[in-house]
């Protein structure tokens, strides 16, 4: 019996709450944790060691991005199937995500355990930066393939419809993260080595939860062996959706080599620094929006699937108002308090100074991510990969790797947090003609509004 059939008949309101909440939750605890993670390596292993960070974090998560795409991709189709009321397609798509996320997560690992300094050098590991780089990046490499499971099973279990499962999924590395860190950075005074382990343990964690779920917890999707066997159909829909994914990391992997490269030519290590700083705040900073984000693409998947064309359209309208209206606050409060968000990350003047400026200028269009973010993830939902795929690619990849190249050399270091607004405005307008099109060509059906 399906466990998410409450999703063709609940009022929207209260299914996106029930969605969003513990989405946003589990977001918002893993972005304390990088924060305070930074705040550790930043006070107690130095400038050098946010740099490291920075270079190392997007490599980690274009590797481990393999599970989250798997993950995204065969959640599409779940989601569609349960609203099809097809268990025995869900139960396949499940059994080949598990078999895709092993193979393909320990063979890029492996890879990068070849290929180590080549790698680090390419996303802007230079000078100071190598060494503490290259510490952090040989301990990570071991917990990226239970990292891929986790981001795997963190979709499935919210297309089952167990929103709170999945938030521990990302609550448990987290937590463990945040108790392990003052225990090897300061305790065993081990360093960048000590954030690298508590991360790792952490990636661990998560994923042996995940595991257990699946085996002797409530989800209905239990790992059997039957349904592991490779189904090409399947594995190309899940590839097709889920290539979206990992474009989006890649395109995110590729953009980290731009700027981190950019950075240090318009300002050295410090400037990396200053990103580190950034980076760390904006998943922080917009955690509710990409709450809503991931609460309504299960929703989404089930009342497409089951021709609710009216709920569908209602959906987006909602999701899309109340994201908005968050990010207008989000966007009130950067502007208010960049310097004393600066100010918890390090205690060293010039790059509290650097930081205050680059905070402003990177989150001025923030009140236009919700567009963006909920665009995409609708086409990814009703499994059309091509707009999905465009859309995801255009912030990043049109737009902001372009301007990379143009507005330092106008504006130098400034030059590079100009970049980011001006992307937000041009993914935004796109984003917005697309989904209006799709949205207006939907056939309405007779349900009622349930806002």
């Amino acid at each position: 019996m399906n466990t998410n059939n409450h999703f063709g008949t609940e009022k929207l309101g209260k299914l996106l709450r029930g969605q969003a909440i513990p989405a946003s939750i589990g977001i918002l605890v893993m972005s304390i944790y990088g924060i305070v993670d930074t705040i550790f390596v930043g006070r107690w292993v130095g400038t050098l060691g946010i740099g490291a960070v920075a270079v190392v974090m997007p490599i980690t998560f274009l590797i481990a991005s393999i599970g989250m795409a798997i993950g995204v991709g065969g959640a599409s189709i779940i989601s569609r199937a349960f609203g099809e009321e097809n268990d025995e397609k869900a139960y396949q798509t499940f059994g080949n995500q598990v078999l895709l996320t092993l193979v393909l997560s320990v063979s890029f690992v492996l890879l990068g355990f070849v290929f180590k300094n080549a790698i680090l050098n390419i996303f802007g590991g230079k000078g100071d930066l190598l060494n503490p780089s290259g510490e952090y990046f040989e301990i990570i490499l071991y917990g990226i393939p239970f990292l891929a499971w986790s981001m795997m099973s963190n979709n499935v279990i919210r297309a089952e419809g167990y929103p709170k499962m999945a938030m521990l999924i990302i609550l448990i590395p987290a937590v463990a993260n945040l108790v392990l860190d003052p225990i090897l950075i300061i305790g065993f005074d081990m360093g960048i080595k000590g954030a690298a382990w508590a991360t790792t343990i952490s990636y661990i964690a998560s994923a042996t939860y995940a595991t257990w779920f699946f085996m002797r917890g409530g989800s209905e999707l239990k790992l059997n062996l039957n349904y592991i066997r490779p189904k090409t159909p399947i594995i190309k829909e899940i590839g097709a959706i889920g290539s979206v994914t990992f474009a989006r990391q890649g395109v995110v992997s590729l953009l980290a080599i731009v700027l981190n490269n950019s950075l240090f030519l318009q300002g050295g290590e410090m400037a990396v620094s200053t990103y580190g700083i950034i980076n760390r705040m904006g998943m922080f900073a917009v955690f509710p929006v990409l709450g809503i984000a991931q609460g309504f693409v299960p929703i989404l998947g089930f009342n497409y699937g089951a021709k609710l064309f009216t709920r569908v359209n209602q959906l987006v309208t909602l999701s899309i108002k109340t994201a908005t209206f968050i990010a207008i606050g989000i966007f009130a409060g950067i502007m208010i308090f960049a310097p004393q968000i600066a100010g918890f990350f390090t205690t060293d003047a010039t790059l509290i100074e650097q930081a205050t400026i680059g905070l402003r200028l990177v989150f001025l269009a923030t009140p236009l991510i919700a567009i963006n973010l909920l665009g995409s993830a609708y086409f990814q939902a009703i499994g059309k990969a091509m707009p999905a795929l465009l859309l995801t690619l255009t912030k990043q990849g049109f737009f902001l790797i372009p301007l990379l190249f143009i507005l330092p050399n106008m504006f130098g270091l400034n030059g590079v947090w100009f970049a980011f607004p001006i992307a937000d405005v041009g993914a935004a307008v796109i984003t917005f003609w697309f989904l209006r099109k799709e949205l207006n060509q939907l056939p309405l059906d007779a349900t009622k509004i349930t806002h």
